[in-house]
Parts: structure tokens; C-alpha cells; sequence
């Protein structure tokens, strides 16, 4: 089973993705344990601050570094992994999302503001990871596609066997075209969408060679 902690300082985010789909049906079946946990829970003032204006000047907040070293040192295990999400970090992909599917205990700070002290970046995190190239208001959604990608990747999770032998290999995961009914969709009159014929044919050969023709490798 993989634990995954997930500090953040708005818990609620989560509420409804998390009890969806296969994600639910996940940890149903205890492959995954998902916590989320209100980071202003390690703030020591009465306020439950847990931010403060950064050093040097400048627009917005910065997360400060003492109550995100208290939650992981709480949360931290033998085996544990911090994620930090930030623009400027690693760009996840395909073998990152494998890599981390292998971890027991995975840790993600979950930003929000102008950003976070530097120290949590350089002396807390054993990982440093960007979901793309833009900027997001904060690390939550960041963290839903972590787990979403890792868990995918657990045997059993998607309760489909076979599937993940089918469609990873050694470069990275395979994404092919799809279609279903209808074979004929009319979106407006005299304008049709037609199924490929091929998929239609029965030859189990020509398909085959088709979908490897339309296919693409999400490469690690």
C-alpha cells in the first residue's frame, strides 16, 4: 500500500475528487491511503499564521519555512518522500510517475501565495517538481495529479487485468485513438463523422497494425 500525506492549507479541496472512480475504489481496496492535512495545524502563534512578507521586498505572501518542517518531521517516516511543487522544479513525467509508484510513503507540500521559503525547497523536499510550463495558484491540483498517475499504476487499481501489461512499455505508456458508437455521428445536417472503416472490419490483423499506426508513446 502507498500512504500519501498531502499538507496543505485548504483541506476541503480534496473533499469530492478523492471519493470518486477508481481513487475511491483504490482505497477501498487499501492499494492507497490518502491524508490530507491542514498545515495551519503546525502554526505556533494564536492566529495560526503560516505565512509572512518576504525578505527583501516585494508583492504577496511567502509561505513560511518553520510550520512546513514541523508537519514533515511529524508526518516523515523511514522510507518517506517529500514533494515540493513549484514552477521551477523537475518537469514530472511518465517514469517519474513509475519511480514514485514504488515508493511506500510520499509526502507533498502543497504551496499557495507568492510561493514558499526557499529553505523548504533546498533542505526539506527530496523532490522539486513541476506539473507543466505555466503557474497555478497552488500545489493541490498538483498533488491530484500525483496521485491520479501514480496510482493508475498500481496493479489492481484500475480493476482491469492485462491493461497495464498492454499498455506500458519500455520507452514509456502507449495513448492510442479510440472510437465507439455510433459508427455515423451527424453533428448537423449533411456533415458526418464516420468511425474508421478498418476498426469496423472484423480483421483482427489490420486493426492491430492500425492502432500501432495511430498510436503514441508518452515517453518516461
Amino acid at each position: 500500500m502507498i500512504q500519501f500525506d498531502i499538507i496543505t492549507i485548504f483541506p476541503d479541496i480534496f473533499d469530492s475528487y478523492f471519493k470518486e472512480s477508481f481513487l475511491k475504489k483504490a482505497q477501498d481496496k487499501k492499494l492507497i491511503k490518502i491524508k490530507i492535512h491542514d498545515l495551519r495545524k503546525w502554526a505556533k502563534d494564536s492566529h495560526r499564521t503560516v505565512d509572512d512578507k518576504p525578505f527583501g521586498g516585494g508583492f504577496g505572501m511567502v509561505m513560511k519555512v518553520e510550520p512546513i518542517f514541523k508537519a514533515a518531521k511529524e508526518l516523515r517516516k523511514k522510507d518517506s518522500k517529500v514533494i515540493l511543487f513549484s514552477p521551477r522544479g523537475k518537469k514530472f513525467n511518465q517514469k517519474q510517475a513509475s519511480d514514485f509508484s514504488k515508493i511506500k510513503h510520499i509526502i507533498m507540500v502543497c504551496g499557495r501565495y507568492e510561493g514558499i521559503d526557499e529553505r523548504v525547497a533546498k533542505k526539506i523536499a527530496d523532490f522539486n517538481l513541476s506539473i507543466g510550463d505555466y503557474v497555478l495558484m497552488g500545489g493541490e491540483i498538483p498533488a491530484m495529479t500525483i496521485i491520479e498517475t501514480v496510482t493508475r499504476l498500481i496493479p489492481k487499481a484500475l480493476g482491469k487485468e492485462g491493461f497495464l501489461k498492454e499498455r506500458v512499455v519500455k520507452k514509456g505508456f502507449i495513448e492510442q485513438e479510440q472510437y465507439t458508437r455510433p459508427e455515423v455521428f451527424e453533428p448537423k445536417k449533411g456533415e458526418k463523422w464516420k468511425v474508421p472503416k478498418v476498426l469496423l472490419s472484423g480483421d483482427h490483423k489490420k486493426i492491430q497494425d492500425w492502432h500501432k499506426k495511430h498510436s503514441k508513446i508518452v515517453e518516461n
